[in-house]
Order: C-alpha cells, then structure tokens, then sequence
C-alpha cells in the first residue's frame, strides 16, 4: 500500500500560492478582491498567515479562475 503524504498546513500554503500567483501576474489585492467579488480586506485575510481566515472551495475555485490558473497550481508546495 502507498504511504499517502498530507500537507499538514494546506491554508498557508494555498494563501503563500494565491499572493505569490498575484502578485507575478501584476495583480493587486484590491483588484483580485473585485474580480471574485469579495472584499479587499477578506482578499488580505485570505493571504495572511497570521490571521489564519479560512474560506469556502468556492471562494478557492473563484480566486483560480480569476488567476487564470488550475487549483492543482494553488496547492504545491
């Protein structure tokens, strides 16, 4: 049987992907906030690792698409 491999941090490091993603693509948290129709403080809680903000499969799926990348691409370490 395969020995599966978790990642025992997920949020941080989907929140580490989603900044890191917007910020090469010239994006700003204001900006990526109006595109998946959140507001700019929840797009700044969604990126911090301090405030530790969890959010939905569908704010996750909106923020992708507004990216223009797969979720795979959001969940590498």
């Amino acid at each position: 049987m395969k020995n599966i491999q978790y990642d025992n941090d997920i949020y941080n490091t989907i929140r580490r992907n989603i900044k890191k993603t917007r910020k090469e693509k010239g994006i700003t948290a204001a900006e990526l906030a109006e595109m998946v129709d959140l507001s700019h403080d929840f797009i700044r809680q969604i990126e911090s690792e301090k405030i530790k903000a969890n959010f939905s499969v569908d704010t996750f799926y909106r923020i992708a698409i507004a990216l223009d990348v797969s979720l795979d691409k959001l969940i590498e370490k």
